[in-house]
């Protein structure tokens, strides 16, 4: 039966007034009444007596998970170099890196040219938005799944690229190979292997690398300063 907050009593078991000519059984029920009362009072019916308070259950929250900067289909997070930090390696200020970088470059295509190996600058620098092309444009010009097109670009906001401190290099005697998986076959790639480090640069993603990102032969990174050092190696242990 359903009740209003105000008629919570049946009428049926609610007590009437008493009226003229009935004081027998209206005194027969005050004699019965009392006991039953002080019956039910002492919980002999199976109320309880002096019950307990309920005390309501609160739910703890649940803690918000805590999100840490990681990696997004194998790339890792990186911000971009500022305007002021970038000097060109190219004649026509194509290609840009960020200053160290760029020293270091041109003492190292110096030190190849002078052993007959002609290290060309690719790509360099890069901007969001040129890495949003990069990624978005090409992705949807080969048909290829997220997945797929993050094996072999960064998304915006997650290439080194950013940085200003890595490079796409190529062989200047076999352009055919540029940014190609056959410039691991070139003197260029051969004399990077053997001298690249004494310029402080360094394979960025070698065969089975563990950011499972797949093999670049052509792109390399500088890692010459403390501020480049731990950028990288930061980056990886968030990851």
């Amino acid at each position: 039966m359903n009740l209003s907050p105000v008629d919570d009593i049946p009428e049926a078991q609610r007590q009437s007034p008493a009226r003229p000519g009935v004081s027998n059984s209206s005194s027969l029920w005050r004699w019965l009444g009392i006991p039953i009362l002080v019956m039910a009072g002492a919980g002999l019916w199976g109320f309880p007596r002096d019950s307990p308070p309920v005390t309501p259950v609160v739910s703890e929250p649940t803690p918000a998970p805590i999100v840490t900067p990681g990696d997004l289909l194998g790339h890792l997070p990186y911000s971009e170099a500022s305007p002021q930090d970038l000097q060109a390696v190219t004649a026509d200020g194509r290609v840009k890196l960020h200053r160290d970088a760029a020293q270091a470059f041109l003492a190292m295509q110096k030190a190849a040219r002078a052993e007959g190996v002609i290290l060309v600058p690719l790509s360099g620098f890069r901007t969001r938005q040129d890495q949003q092309t990069l990624f978005y444009d090409v992705k949807a010009e080969r048909l290829q799944q997220v997945t797929e097109r993050a094996q072999v670009s960064a998304p915006p906001g997650y290439s080194e690229h950013h940085t200003g401190y890595a490079l796409d290099m190529g062989d200047g005697k076999k352009p055919a190979t540029h940014i190609e998986i056959t410039f691991e076959q070139t003197a260029a790639f051969a004399w990077l292997k053997k001298r690249a480090a004494q310029f402080h640069f360094e394979l960025s993603f070698p065969p089975n690398n563990a950011q499972g990102i797949s093999y670049e032969p052509w792109h390399w990174r500088f890692v010459g300063t403390p501020a480049s050092l731990e950028l990288f190696y930061q980056a990886k242990n968030r990851s």
